[in-house]
């Protein structure tokens, strides 16, 4: 998964550097603005369904991972509006929730250390004059941070859970290429054109029904039959995604034009 996607400067927390170091309330995301699409975890899968496209992405089955479609054109959050709002009663995944903090591995570090937390300094939300303090005068951790900290800790379980769930799709070769292509427009005007989502794999339906009793307990017992249903509810969210695209081109239409 991009770890460091949305951190401007990204630096490990420190009981020294930031014992001043304060958290004020933003009201919007516009960090998120320029998002098409996010990680998501499989824990995630059955409440996002509901609002979201879940794909998996990649360069190919092996390496692709599930994502929230947010967007159709390349730095466009069509979730999010130009004050930074995301869009009411929509869900907003951890991935993007998790922000400014994340846990990710020292650049320094040597491979399988434990991760350390990170904090974007660069946040407009950091400052050393308003809002809530990360540590309190004595250096231990406020109950901002502690519940920071808690939040990271359990999106790492349920990212380790989800590799094992992709583990499981990629043995029994269950995901296919799935690209995405919209019209915009008449096919024979001026300003006609297409738009077209490669690297994108869904799971198949055919292969998932023919699987060997032995898988189909176990995927029952661990609950993935839960998630890749929830992946497949979602694939019908893209005509409300392609809506929310049609939507947003009219608003960046000239009145003139439209009126012609």
């Amino acid at each position: 998964m991009a770890e460091v996607l949305f951190y401007e400067r990204p630096v490990p927390l420190n009981r020294i550097d930031h014992k001043d170091m304060r958290l004020k309330g933003v009201p919007n995301l516009k960090y998120a603005m320029k998002a098409h699409s996010v990680p998501l975890t499989g824990t995630e899968f059955a409440i996002a369904a509901r609002d979201l496209l879940i794909v998996f992405a990649g360069n190919d089955a092996k390496d692709a991972g599930p994502v929230a479609l947010l967007g159709l054109r390349q730095d466009e959050n069509l979730y999010i509006d130009a004050e930074g709002q995301w869009s009411p009663d929509i869900y907003v995944p951890a991935f993007v929730r998790r922000y400014p903090f994340v846990l990710a591995e020292k650049p320094d570090g040597k491979p399988g250390e434990e991760l350390t937390v990170f904090l974007d300094e660069d946040y407009v939300g950091f400052n050393k004059t308003e809002g809530e303090r990360l540590f309190k005068e004595d250096g231990t951790d406020t109950e901002l941070l502690t519940k920071a900290v808690g939040f990271l800790g359990e999106f790492q379980q349920n990212i380790a859970r989800t590799r094992w769930f992709l583990e499981q799709l990629n043995k029994h070769d269950l995901l296919q290429p799935r690209n995405i292509r919209l019209q915009r427009g008449a096919p024979d005007s001026a300003d006609s054109r297409s738009i077209n989502l490669n690297g994108l794999f869904v799971v198949n339906e055919e292969k998932l029904r023919t699987l060997d009793e032995k898988t189909t307990q176990e995927f029952a017992k661990e609950g993935v039959f839960g998630w890749i249903y929830a992946h497949l509810l979602s694939l019908s969210n893209i005509d409300r995604l392609a809506r929310r695209l049609e939507l947003r081109e009219l608003a960046e239409t000239p009145a003139s034009d439209t009126r012609n």
